[in-house]
């Protein structure tokens, strides 16, 4: 736009300094005053009193004659990054998952004895149930419900299994605290959980843990599917790896974005 044509409220000199800025890239990380002069179309006077300011505030160091960029100037876009919720950094992720497989795909974090889900990609109706962000499903029958708990303490896991009251649901729910723990500890083993019809008859399910970029488990992202198309093993096969690959991405979008909020229902971390 035209310098005629800019809105009276329009801050010229902002504008010339965020220019000294951007002027720095992978290819130029370091320049002298004649190079952003040239590349911000300034005089060297202007260009001089830009780069001296950001010294000053420290987001530029000078040797003298070159100027580079200080890691300080990472402050002007963590506002952003850090505004972002988990389901905000997941969707994408989970939208190019669906793309692949053809199937749902959800977000799902622990809140109490349940899971909730947080961010979710549909593609059919394939549950009873209509399942939409905030459904909640008990944690254990589900498998990101199971892919959360088996990452939780050895003790906070016995708390747990000693105080819940599970309902068969369908005749594979499994009940038993000892069947269910021993579950638990094959899910952390294998760092994935397939769950087949304890849920919903019909219905399989498999999920992989989020980690924070502190290695904790912060929620999980699952792919659930009609047992009529889908074996154990297929889901195994063909499902697995996209999902794997899938939580590696969010994971590495959390370690740029730093702790990420779940949104309104609060982390998967056990508060």
């Amino acid at each position: 736009m035209a310098a005629e044509l800019r809105d009276p409220y329009f801050v010229r000199s902002f504008e010339r300094g965020l220019a000294v800025i951007r002027a720095f890239d992978g290819e130029h990380p370091s320049l002298t005053l004649s190079d952003v002069a040239r590349s911000c179309e300034l005089t060297r006077a202007a260009a001089r009193r830009f780069l001296l300011t950001l010294v000053d505030l420290g987001y530029v160091h000078t040797d003298g004659r070159l100027f580079r960029l200080t890691p300080r100037v990472l402050e002007l876009g963590f506002s952003y990054l850090s505004s972002f919720t988990l389901p905000d950094i997941a969707e994408p992720h989970l939208e190019q998952l669906v793309a692949q497989v053809r199937e749902s795909s959800s977000l799902c974090v622990l809140d109490g004895d349940d899971i909730v889900y947080v961010a979710r990609v549909p593609t059919r109706r394939i549950m009873t149930a209509t399942i939409t962000v905030g459904t909640r499903f008990p944690a254990q029958v589900t498998s990101v419900g199971r892919v959360i708990l088996a990452h939780l303490g050895d003790e906070e896991i016995d708390a747990r299994l000693a105080r819940a009251e599970p309902r068969r649901l369908t005749a594979r729910t499994i009940v038993s605290p000892d069947r269910l723990k021993a579950e638990l500890r094959r899910v952390r083993r294998q760092g994935y959980a397939i769950v087949d019809q304890e849920l919903e008859e019909g219905l399989r399910s498999v999920a992989a843990p989020v980690r924070d970029r502190d290695g904790d488990v912060v929620a999980a992202v699952n792919i659930p599917v009609h047992a009529s198309r889908n074996s154990v093993e297929s889901v195994r096969r063909d499902l697995l790896p996209h999902l794997l690959a899938t939580v590696a991405r969010i994971e590495a979008d959390l370690r740029v974005t730093g702790p990420a909020r779940a949104a309104s229902h609060g982390s998967a971390k056990q508060r």
